[in-house]
């Protein structure tokens, strides 16, 4: 099996890393900030703080197609909706990334927050607390 040269980056982390140009075989590899692998995004910083927010925007369109879609707001049918669909969204690698920001939580928090909006009668009970 050949090894790919186009598809190596070097990423950089944080702290007195002098940046360096590496080389594979004769050829400079590219630098990065920012890589992703196994469908995760990691900067330099080693925070996942990028794989938030596309995370949060996916789960709201799928939401969002929900709330066009499905005519009924009980709570019977919305739940398996938003497990089967919404919460592997959301828990995405998320015993890797765990949010480490309050902004980030913020972000899931949001679309949890607007699932219950949806449900018929607990809507009141959001406005409570």
């Amino acid at each position: 099996m050949k090894f790919s040269k186009g598809k190596c980056r070097v990423l950089y982390l944080h702290g007195n890393n002098p940046m360096h140009q590496y080389r594979l075989g004769g050829d400079l590899l590219d630098s990065s900030f920012v890589e992703k692998d196994v469908g995760v995004l990691v900067d330099s910083k080693l925070t996942m703080r990028q794989q938030c927010a596309p995370v949060a925007k996916k789960a709201n369109s799928v939401l969002g197609c929900i709330k066009k879609r499905v005519a009924s707001r009980l709570r019977e049918v919305i739940l398996p909706l938003y497990s089967a669909l919404l919460r592997l969204q959301m828990e995405y690698c998320v015993q890797f990334w765990a949010p480490q920001f309050k902004k980030d939580k913020e972000l899931s928090e949001i679309v949890q927050g607007r699932t219950t909006k949806m449900i018929q009668g607990m809507d009141p009970l959001m406005k409570k607390g």
